[in-house]
């Protein structure tokens, strides 16, 4: 039941993968990613969240967060920064260098991709397919609130049969044959990486973990969960949600909270305004109608939800939309 709650989000903060890069690199070497601001700005303009990515393919080399401890991959493995923090990529841990600048990332990426980079001297080769995913943060996004600032998954030496190891084989073949269109199929193919990636997360949480992700795989939580994404607009109260369940009031309450971290009316609530952010992501939609597919019997019911849940009235947030979006895009 919980796999189309984590589909829905995926699907409404809309995940957006862009820009990659052909790395090869020789040891000794290093490269550092500046601020996610920075590199929003030039790749993904309007984008909100950023998230970065790294599959070794060939040799191995060591990821870490500025400042955090280094993590070994090897060939057939990706590690995901999941808050696109500033990070490091080397040969081997502790090194540091100046990270790319902003002039920098925007004429990598004016050219046809994947961009082919050269980084070392002339020891062992490790090869890597990198890119960047975006998403909506704001106002609600529980999946990315819930993870990890890294995530390594994979097999090492290309013995994983499963998805991802088909991902990384297919990411390689199109980075290195160039093929017309190779741009956009690996645009999909690390959205669906990505996907993955959070699959296994959630797969090996232990079972005394809390959170949004822990409350996907729980029986009852997961399954008041898919009820409330599978029909948000429906007038949900604690009873019905705890009926269908097969709990008690005070139960669902009380396990729904634990793990969640909200109250169940309170995710409901939330979850409607990131619907309805998406919705006024549309110029033309009205607002009495965004009303209406969020659950609200009046335009002003809805405003006055959103700009308390939100922080501004439904006719700030969409100016800001529109003032984010570039001239002609």
């Amino acid at each position: 039941m919980g796999a189309d709650a984590l589909s829905d989000v995926l699907r409404t903060v809309r995940l957006t993968g862009a820009t990659f890069f052909d790395v090869v690199a020789t040891a000794p070497w290093v490269a550092e990613q500046p601020s996610r601001e920075g590199v929003l700005s030039k790749i993904l303009p309007g984008a909100e969240h950023l998230i970065a990515y790294h599959v070794v393919t060939e040799g191995r080399c060591f990821a870490s967060v500025v400042g955090g401890e280094a993590i070994e991959v090897e060939a057939g493995e990706v590690v995901v920064f999941t808050h696109g923090d500033p990070h490091v990529m080397s040969s081997r841990p502790g090194m540091r260098t100046d990270p790319a600048t902003p002039d920098v990332i925007e004429a990598a990426t004016a050219g046809r991709l994947p961009f082919p980079i050269n980084l070392g001297g002339a020891g062992p080769t490790a090869k890597l397919v990198c890119g960047f995913l975006a998403c909506d943060a704001r106002p609600f996004n529980p999946l990315i609130e819930n993870l990890p600032k890294v995530i390594k998954a994979g097999e090492p030496r290309g013995e994983d049969g499963n998805w991802l190891g088909q991902f990384i084989r297919l990411a390689t073949m199109e980075s290195a044959e160039k093929r017309a269109g190779g741009e956009s199929v690996l645009a999909k193919l690390s959205e669906l990486m990505f996907i993955e990636v959070v699959r296994r997360h959630l797969e090996a949480l232990p079972p005394d973990q809390a959170g949004w992700l822990a409350g996907l795989r729980d029986p009852f939580v997961g399954k008041v969960l898919s009820l409330m994404h599978g029909a948000p607009t429906r007038a949900w109260t604690i009873e019905d949600l705890a009926r269908q369940a097969g709990l008690s009031r005070s139960a669902l309450a009380e396990r729904f909270t634990a793990l969640v971290g909200v109250p169940p009316m309170q995710y409901l609530a939330k979850w409607r305004m990131q619907i309805a952010a998406g919705l006024l992501s549309n110029a033309g939609a009205n607002m009495a109608t965004v009303a209406v597919e969020t659950g609200y019997a009046s335009e002003a019911a809805f405003s006055r939800a959103f700009k308390k849940m939100v922080g501004m009235p439904p006719s700030a947030w969409r100016r800001r939309l529109s003032d984010r979006v570039p001239a002609g895009a």
